[in-house]
């Protein structure tokens, strides 16, 4: 649900009006485009300021932003419905700054290539190549609706190549298409005006395909050769804090359930509870619309929201005055407002939201695997001095990401406690290591479920997982077949979820960027996959069966997906909950036999199926 504003303010992606001659090269198409233009009226120009009116997924608001042309740095900030932030870059950070007024640097290496990309266009370097390195190429021609265009490619240095359509009848820049970490984004652009001897584009339109989600950036009012101070380049300092815990105290403690490898703990909002709410380092505060109902929250727009699925779901926005988590209150939160009905039938229970990074960020966070117990410390209250491993962490986003290696191939993985498995491997990742192959990955299964549907992956064993310089050995990986959502990220390894981090009593210390391991009594415990070889969701009072495993114990049994579960060795859905069910399905020694009483297309039936290993 990140929206990166500025990032739509392509104000600098001009040109004019002309032809273009057969053969012509780069170059000439490059200086034939400035002169149109407005030619030697640029080259004065230093800085450019631009209040435009944005649109986008039903939220309306405004953007402000000062740009340097002779160096690409840019602060941006902006007011759509309830969020209010800003983004900048000062020539070599890339920072955000959210509704709570709280900074961070975007380290992530899509996030350094995308501000690397902005800055070049918005240095102009393809026609001042003296500002940023970069290679332009000449792709060809293209033609639609009977339009013709000339495309060219443009790779900053440090960023990656992105798409340049120019209109062949009139020499403006038509549209960009890049493609991002998870999409590929296109930006086209339209409603040229002069301003001050020079013709910039006055509107554009962002769209990743699902025209519901496009934004739509009209300018308001620009100035050329504004004054820029250098700080107002620079991230923010920390505002004044928007929490506090209860009598002073410097920490609290909250007990929590961990429910499929998920945290479950008990919050209050605007004073009503206890709710139960899953706990996500890298998630966005999240409500039931059936919970926003009752405290009378108004919610705003249909931001996209993706998962772990292949689709997108539309997520809301509203103002939350109190959340509290044990002895701590955070004041003024923008929360999003989404349905978790389906979460319910996944985990077995009613789920009413989520909290995660606003949380983590703000305290210095120990969650006890082993104790199940969750400490909230204020950061200028501690210091460790334990022995556990200290591992550095970059921000994915808002999810913390750290280096490490699986089976000796280094990468990059995101530390995410709302994740079920172990470690789940990215498609392009696993593809360019050749991991189907060297990890002899046969076994396909539905492997995950969340935001946008059940997730399909290749499910096998690697010998080592390796966190910084903590390790995991032996542990059951899956390697995503995932076309769209989250698993498709090019600049990530992998997703490690509660199934590694439980072997682990883990310190999150978000200011301090840095996570501390401590192996518990969990730690030796052999990693295990599902010996039964189906997913199982609870739907009308019964287990139902969402997948099943080519040739697995299920399917040798006779079930098949779409059926329904009523009882597992006498046992019903009302006095064996999911997670238990699945932990028996999980845990139970190979060669056990299960009783299943099963219902097909309204007819009942008993089956047995016989436990194995499906990942040796």
């Amino acid at each position: 649900m990140k929206k990166n504003a500025w990032l739509f303010l392509l104000i600098l992606l001009l040109l004019s009006a002309g032809s273009l001659a057969a053969g012509d090269s780069v170059q000439e198409i490059l200086a034939k485009a400035k002169q149109a233009a407005g030619g030697t009226a640029w080259d004065p120009i230093s800085s450019v300021y631009t209040k435009s009116v944005i649109a986008t997924s039903g939220l309306k608001g405004t953007v402000e932003s000062w740009e340097d042309v002779l160096t690409g740095r840019v602060f941006a900030s902006f007011a759509i419905g309830p969020m209010t932030g800003a983004q900048g870059f000062d020539g070599k950070v890339v920072w955000s700054q959210d509704s709570s007024k709280q900074a961070k640097a975007d380290e992530a290496q899509a996030s350094r290539e995308e501000a690397a990309n902005e800055a070049y266009r918005r240095s102009m370097a393809y026609w001042y190549p003296h500002r940023a390195e970069g290679r332009v190429e000449l792709l060809g021609g293209q033609a639609e609706s009977g339009r013709t265009f000339e495309v060219m490619r443009m790779t900053p240095k440090d960023g990656r190549g992105f798409e340049v359509w120019v209109d062949a009848a009139t020499f403006l820049f038509d549209r960009i298409i890049e493609k991002a970490a998870l999409e590929t984004r296109t930006t086209f652009l339209s409603d040229y005006r002069p301003v001050s001897g020079v013709k910039i584009p006055f509107v554009s339109r962002t769209t990743n395909g699902e025209a519901r989600y496009d934004t739509l950036m009209t300018v308001d009012k620009v100035e050329l050769n504004v004054p820029l101070k250098d700080e107002m380049f620079r991230m923010p300092a920390p505002p004044p804090p928007d929490f506090a815990l209860a009598g002073g105290a410097s920490s609290t403690t909250i007990p929590f359930e961990l429910i499929n490898n998920h945290i479950y703990i008990l919050a209050t909002v605007n004073g009503k509870g206890p709710l139960r709410f899953l706990c996500d380092t890298g998630g966005s505060n999240i409500v039931t619309p059936e919970l926003a109902h009752e405290l009378g929250l108004k919610s705003e727009g249909a931001v996209q929201g993706r998962g772990v699925g292949e689709k997108s779901e539309d997520v809301g926005l509203t103002k939350v005055q109190a959340l509290q988590v044990g002895g701590a209150t955070l004041s003024d939160q923008v929360f999003a407002v989404y349905p978790m009905t389906g979460l319910g039938e996944v985990e077995g229970f009613k789920v009413e939201g989520l909290v995660g990074y606003e949380v983590f960020k703000r305290f210095v966070v120990k969650i006890d695997y082993e104790r199940s117990l969750l400490t909230l410390t204020l950061p200028s209250a501690f210091n460790y001095q334990g022995q556990g491993t200290i591992v550095p962490f970059i921000y994915n986003g808002q999810i913390p990401q750290v280096e490490g290696s699986l089976d000796g191939i280094p990468g990059k993985f995101d530390i995410d406690t709302g994740g079920r498995s172990t470690l789940t491997i990215m498609s392009p990742f696993a593809a360019k290591h050749g991991l189907k192959d060297k990890l002899g990955a046969t076994v396909e299964a539905v492997t995950g479920w969340g935001v946008g549907g059940p997730a399909r992956g290749l499910v096998a064993r690697a010998k080592s997982l390796k966190l910084g310089t903590a390790e995991i050995k032996d542990p059951v990986v899956e390697i995503s077949l995932q076309s769209k959502g989250a698993f498709i990220d090019p600049y990530v390894a992998g997703n490690v979820g509660g199934g590694a981090l439980k072997r682990f009593n883990i310190t999150f210390d978000y200011g301090r960027q840095r996570l501390i391991l401590e192996p518990n009594a969990n730690y030796a415990q052999q990693d295990l996959y599902d010996r039964a070889g189906m997913w199982l969701n609870l739907a009308g009072g019964a287990f139902k069966v969402m997948d099943v495993v080519a040739g697995g114990p299920a399917a040798q049994a006779g079930l098949k997906a779409g059926d329904s579960i009523l009882a597992i060795d006498g046992r019903t859905p009302a006095q064996l909950p999911l997670a238990e069910a699945r932990a028996l399905l999980r845990m139970t020694a190979p060669g056990t036999k299960v009783r299943l009483l099963v219902r097909s297309n309204g007819q009942g039936r008993e089956l047995t199926i016989v436990l194995r290993d499906l990942v040796s």
